[in-house]
């Protein structure tokens, strides 16, 4: 993954919906807040690690926000103005990279691989995010989240084939489990506990095809880690009576739990195009 952190201000509902998307997909945040914590709603809550700068000045939260990171990611309706004109220009001024969405010309999911297709080419590592208050558009925070979520997803995904996949065979992950998993429904349950959020969302936005890439690697640890191969009966029976084959053998019954994982990880995973 290419993003490492994303920073913001917290001013804004926009601003939040930034943090929150990061917060959601277990990526660092952070940013410079004026002294009070002071949004243009209250104060920001303590869960946001914001910083406070010895100032109530938001431009100088602006400035310091720019500094920190690689590249700024504005999110505006129609028209750069006030705090969103100035974190342009501080951009600008210090050689950033700079990009901008206009949500008035894009919709929020397809904004996603714009700001996804930036984050790769120009390596931003820490990304700082500034939007537009509700007043220039109640649905800012909303739009901000969608776009940021898959953006972040799209950034998960980045080495999108079988690769990517956690190395299974390592030694940490063929412990000996103190209970094995009985049915097909608990295999896909320990699997899915166990998993990376990289992994769910690799596995969940692949094709039905390329799953047998996975049954060399992730395969290979269901069969020793759950016994398939000595003694796991129950198991076995399982894989038979949901894959309807009585003949099932040891590697289509992983191949069998890892399809059951999949369409259960696609019900929560997947990109799915919000309208």
């Amino acid at each position: 993954m290419m993003l490492k952190k994303i920073i913001s201000g917290g001013q804004t509902s926009a601003d939040q919906a930034a943090l929150d998307a990061a917060i959601k997909l277990g990526i660092a945040h952070g940013g410079w807040i004026p002294k009070g914590r002071t949004t243009e709603t209250g104060t920001l809550p303590e869960n946001y690690n914001l910083r406070e700068m010895p100032t109530d000045d938001y431009s100088k939260c602006i400035e310091q926000n720019v500094k920190d990171s690689k590249g700024t990611l504005i999110i505006f309706y129609g028209k750069l103005t006030g705090d969103l004109y100035r974190a342009e220009r501080e951009t600008l001024k210090h050689k950033h990279q700079l990009l901008g969405v206009d949500l008035n010309q894009t919709i929020a999911f397809h904004a996603a691989s714009l700001v996804n297709d930036w984050i790769q080419l120009r390596y931003i590592d820490v990304l700082y995010v500034v939007g537009p208050s509700t007043a220039a558009n109640p649905h800012a925070g909303k739009h901000t989240k969608i776009m940021l979520e898959r953006a972040l997803i799209l950034d998960l995904m980045n080495v999108s084939s079988h690769r990517a996949i956690t190395d299974y065979s390592k030694k940490d992950h063929l412990e000996k489990r103190p209970v094995l998993p009985k049915t097909i429904h608990e295999a896909v349950e320990r699997l899915i506990t166990e998993m990376v959020l990289k992994d769910k969302v690799v596995i969940a936005n692949m094709t039905h095809d390329e799953l047998v890439d996975l049954n060399s690697n992730l395969g290979a640890y269901i069969r020793n880690a759950f016994r398939l191969w000595s003694g796991n009966h129950e198991l076995m029976e399982s894989c038979r009576f949901v894959s309807k084959n009585k003949k099932l053998n040891v590697d289509e019954a992983s191949f069998a739990i890892i399809d059951a994982m999949w369409e259960k990880l696609r019900k929560t995973h997947k990109l799915k195009v919000i309208k």
